[in-house]
């Protein structure tokens, strides 16, 4: 039995997954933890990882390490996405976590991550034809799938925390400031040749922001398990609903609405607006959740390679 350690970095929050892999191929998930580092704070347009945010997600990783060095056997990989990704000092970055924290952080590319979502849902969920969509923190990845085959898939580089940052989304959100982000979303959308193949399919959601999104829901129908979203399904009219909610209140007053978390309040606007606009491109009637992605897909790799 080994205990393999998946460090997730990505531009809002970095995520320690640890899970057993039994000799017959079997894995069961022993440890899950997550913090709000948000790398992707203030790189702006220069794509700079800043120092403050450097500092705390090193000392997330810190904090992960006292625990995944308690297991024995373990196997580490990690992995980061879209911030690092396009950080002009990545190798600085990269080199401190080496150095700091003693592990090397693989930087996924926008298809390799795409790839890797495709995998996790696949394995989790009974569904063949569909488009995936992973919302993150500074890119959004999209994977139409066919007879349960990845046809088309790509990285659009915005999400949650750049949206919000670029159009001020954060706090109040005027209709000029709104009406600018949703053109902007549009038009990357549409840039995407094969995204109008995918109309009136379901879309499976994965990311933060559209988590978020199902427990609110969640919790205004009273359900017991508000963190129990896999299979979670909603009508259109229901995502749009709660985006007008959100956009009708004011920072103070979004981080009261049930089932968001208080710091994710300030991007949950940036970070909904990705599917919205889908919806409304794809004329799609349901939106499906799924807990499984990126972290499962690399769980799959792994021991399909070992078998």
């Amino acid at each position: 039995m080994e205990n393999l350690v998946i460090v997730d970095l990505g531009s809002n929050s970095v995520r320690m997954a640890i899970n057993e892999i039994h000799d017959d191929g079997s894995f069961r998930e022993v440890r899950r933890i997550k913090e709000d580092s948000r790398i992707s704070e203030g790189m702006g347009s220069n794509h700079i990882l800043q120092p403050i945010a450097m500092e705390r997600t090193i000392a997330a990783l810190k904090r992960f390490k006292h625990i995944y060095d308690t297991y024995p056997n373990r196997t580490i990989r990690g992995i980061t996405t879209a911030a690092v990704r396009v950080a002009r000092n990545q190798a600085e970055f990269l080199d401190r976590v080496q150095q700091e924290v003693g592990i090397q952080l693989d930087v996924l590319s926008g298809n390799d991550e795409a790839y890797y979502d495709y995998l996790g849902v696949m394995n989790s969920l009974e569904i063949k034809d569909c488009l995936i969509l992973d919302t993150g923190g500074a890119s959004c990845e999209l994977i139409h799938v066919q007879n349960g085959k990845p046809r088309n898939l790509i990285s659009v580089p915005f999400g949650a925390v750049s949206l919000s940052e670029r159009f001020h989304l954060n706090n109040v959100v005027r209709a000029d400031r709104l009406f600018a982000a949703q053109n902007f979303v549009n038009k990357q959308f549409r840039d995407i040749w094969w995204i109008m193949d995918a109309v009136q399919l379901p879309i499976i959601l994965l990311g933060g922001a559209n988590r978020s999104l199902a427990r609110m829901n969640r919790q205004h129908q009273g359900l017991l398990r508000v963190d129990n979203i896999h299979g979670y399904r909603l009508k259109t009219e229901v995502v749009n609903k709660t985006f007008r909610a959100l956009l009708s209140r004011n920072l103070v007053n979004r981080k009261k609405m049930p089932g968001l978390e208080s710091q994710r309040a300030d991007i949950i606007i940036g970070g909904i607006l990705p599917l919205v606009m889908l919806l409304q491109m794809l004329d799609a009637d349901r939106v499906i959740f799924s807990e499984s992605g990126v972290r499962e897909g690399i769980i799959s790799e792994y021991v399909q390679r070992h078998e």
